[in-house]
């Protein structure tokens, strides 16, 4: 026995993703624990939880709205991956394989809300 979402490669590859932002956020200055770190925890974290969310009895108008609401965690965890740049908190190579994983994550995400009828 499953949920339907469990089977989506999007939330699987969201959850995946997740962990991994956790790991380099937990990684940040102390004094970034309230500010960075606990906004880019929770913005990845809302990516999956988003697409559950959306996919248990929701028509597909709703599911599509909260799979928007995935894209836009996207976008706010690759915008908190730059200010971690910026901060000297992570490496170049961690950003760019970060920023690829985020890209690819958007790109999947967009391409199912598309075929969703």
């Amino acid at each position: 026995m499953s949920f339907k979402f469990e089977k989506l490669i999007i939330w699987q590859l969201a959850m995946d993703f997740g962990e991994e932002i956790n790991t380099i956020a937990n990684s940040f200055p102390q004094t970034e624990r309230y500010n960075l770190s606990s906004q880019i925890s929770r913005a990845v974290d809302s990516i999956a939880l988003n697409i559950s969310e959306g996919s248990v009895e929701q028509t597909i108008p709703e599911f599509k709205r909260f799979l928007n609401y995935s894209i836009r965690s996207i976008a706010e965890v690759v915008t908190c991956l730059h200010k971690a740049k910026r901060r000297n908190y992570i490496t170049q190579e961690q950003f760019d394989y970060l920023y690829a994983k985020s890209f690819e994550l958007m790109n999947r995400t967009l391409a199912f809300k598309t075929q969703l009828k």
